[in-house]
Order: structure tokens, then C-alpha cells, then sequence
């Protein structure tokens, strides 16, 4: 199975706003980036967005690192997901877990992958995960600015 690492950062632009995703596929030396975004979003939703792309982007089923500066995504897939589903889609004080359709996206996504996330600060040097963030912004502006 083919270890890749995926990393990945969103922004909005006003929270809800214009927002964009940025993620970097590596594999065996090389990088593949991607992006995208959407006008009227969350941070939230456009962190997750970025996983979501780049593990539809894998052809095969692979091992997945997932580096993310988003401890909503990162706790959400190591600690949070089995729970919300075993609690119908509530949390631990049993309110309604928040992007719901995007957390099916995900599972729908991952579902053939072997995949572990880890959380790294963000805006701290992290090579990756700043050309991710330069990635999602410059996105989230362009949608903002062509409006």
C-alpha cells in the first residue's frame, strides 16, 4: 500500500465568506497541489474540504498521513467521528454535530484508505503547510475579488 502524506489548510474570508482550500499530495519525493473553494463557506468547512479533495484525488487505496494546522479536523478523525455516528451525528453533550454532509463526504472518501492525522501549529514555519495556507488564501481572495 502506498504511504502518501496529505497536507492540507482552508480560509474563509469573513467566516462565513469566500473561502478556498489548499492541499499538497506527497508521494515517493514528488508533490502534487490542488485547490478550490467556494463562495459562502466556513473555515471549518473548507479545512475539511481540503482533506476531503485530496483523498478523491488518490486512484488506489493508500496509507494516508494526514498534516493539518486544524485541530477541529484532526481530533475529528482521530477522536470525535466514530462517536458522532455511534451517536447519530450528536456530540458528546448531545447537540448536533456542525457539517454533517461534509463529515459523510469524508467517510464516503476515505473509506478504502488507511488514514491517521496529525496536528501541526500553523503560521510557524511548517513548509507544507504554509504554501497549503498561501494555496487556500489566494483562492478564497480571487473568489472574493471576481465577485
Amino acid at each position: 500500500m502506498k504511504q502518501i502524506n496529505l497536507y492540507s489548510d482552508g480560509s474563509s474570508l469573513g467566516n462565513p465568506g469566500p473561502g478556498g482550500w489548499g492541499t499538497i499530495l506527497e508521494y515517493n519525493g514528488n508533490e502534487k497541489e490542488l485547490c478550490g473553494g467556494q463562495m459562502n463557506t466556513t473555515n471549518n468547512q473548507m479545512e475539511l474540504k481540503g482533506v476531503i479533495e485530496g483523498l478523491r484525488a488518490l486512484k488506489e487505496p493508500c496509507e494516508v498521513h494526514i498534516i493539518s494546522d486544524s485541530t477541529y479536523v484532526v481530533k475529528a478523525i482521530n477522536e470525535w467521528l466514530a462517536g458522532w455516528i455511534r451517536n447519530n451525528w450528536k456530540n458528546a453533550s448531545k447537540k448536533p454535530v456542525k457539517n454533517i454532509e461534509f463529515w459523510q463526504e469524508y467517510l464516503e472518501v476515505s473509506k478504502h484508505h488507511k488514514v491517521k492525522a496529525t496536528w501541526v501549529k500553523g503560521h510557524a514555519g511548517h513548509e507544507h503547510n504554509e504554501r497549503c495556507d498561501i494555496l487556500a488564501r489566494t483562492f478564497a481572495e480571487e473568489l472574493r475579488d471576481n465577485q
